[in-house]
């Protein structure tokens, strides 16, 4: 089986190929910008035709589309979230009409949801944020495209190689860089909004199994299944790392989910349909993202 990833060198990316890896009969090959792809490739401004012919040249049985924007700007969302799985479906249709794609949207497509009710696969869409709007539009260009698609939307992810973007990134590069020093503060903003955090290798798993044979649902929820305080991870995140200083809290929360306070994701129909469920718990996360940062963490001797 041929599988492309595009955006095999992100975070998602890197952990989908290496789970696509470890699969038998198996041939990889990774799209994107980076020198070293097989498809170099940037969806946001890609020619048609061009990605067409190059399709074609590697004629995948399932192309695994990891690419997208984490709330840069309008802008780029736009280009990358949007246009980008508009082009490659347009691409596919041409160059390999057969091919199973597996496109990576977002929880954030659903917008505000109803506290303590997990939203399912054909709740009501309201982004929010231009991030979340340009996800959305990228799932109707693949769930319209005629092609044998699925989305996978995909709850918060946290793991080992967060991205600085992200809040599990962000939080735990930034104990790393406050160390052990009491007198150490660092500054959040409200942190009482609950997600639904995914590790990054369960999803990797349901991105492999989603790359079978077989008929399935255009959208499929993945997540942990859960709504957690974004409190209580960055608490775990700071009792994993050992730190000693003070956390301060004011002002609001982060702009990529404004005005959304609770968030949850029912996983039911991924788990019937792929045969998928969470395996890793969110401490499991923190310690595996902690120890990707190379910092000691709270076991480790002091200097």
């Amino acid at each position: 089986m041929r599988i492309l990833v595009l955006g095999h060198t992100g975070y998602l990316g890197r952990h989908v190929a290496a789970q696509l890896s470890t699969l038998g009969s198996v041939r990889l090959f990774g799209g994107g910008r980076s020198p070293d792809a097989d498809l170099r490739v940037d969806l946001a401004t890609a020619d048609t035709g061009r990605l067409a012919e190059n399709l074609s040249d590697l004629s995948p049985d399932a192309v695994v589309n990891c690419a997208g924007s984490l709330g840069a700007d309008p802008v780029t969302d736009a280009e990358v979230n949007a246009r980008g799985p508009a082009v490659l479906c347009a691409a596919l249709r041409r160059a390999a009409p057969t091919a199973r794609l597996v496109h990576l949207g977002s929880a954030a497509e659903y917008g505000s949801c109803e506290p303590g009710v997990p939203v399912t696969e054909d709740a009501p869409t309201r982004p929010a944020t231009s991030y979340g709007a340009t996800k959305l539009a990228g799932t109707v260009a693949v769930a319209s495209s005629g092609l044998d698609a699925v989305v996978l939307r995909v709850g918060n992810p946290v793991g080992p190689g967060a991205a600085p973007m992200s809040l599990p990134g962000g939080t735990a590069l930034r104990l790393h860089r406050a160390g052990r020093d009491q007198d150490a503060v660092v500054r959040f903003g409200d942190l009482s909004a609950h997600r639904d955090f995914v590790d990054v290798r369960d999803l990797a798993r349901a991105v492999a199994a989603a790359t079978a044979a077989g008929p399935l649902p255009r959208i499929l929820n993945i997540g942990g299944g859960r709504a957690v305080p974004i409190r209580e991870l960055v608490r775990g995140l700071v009792a994993v790392a050992g730190f000693r200083g003070r956390i301060e809290e004011a002002g609001v929360g982060s702009s990529r989910s404004a005005g959304v306070a609770w968030q949850c994701s029912d996983i039911t129909a991924a788990r019937d349909a792929l045969g998928w469920e969470p395996r890793f718990t969110l401490a499991d996360s923190l310690a595996a993202l902690w120890a990707s940062t190379g910092a000691p963490g709270k076991a480790d001797p002091v200097a």
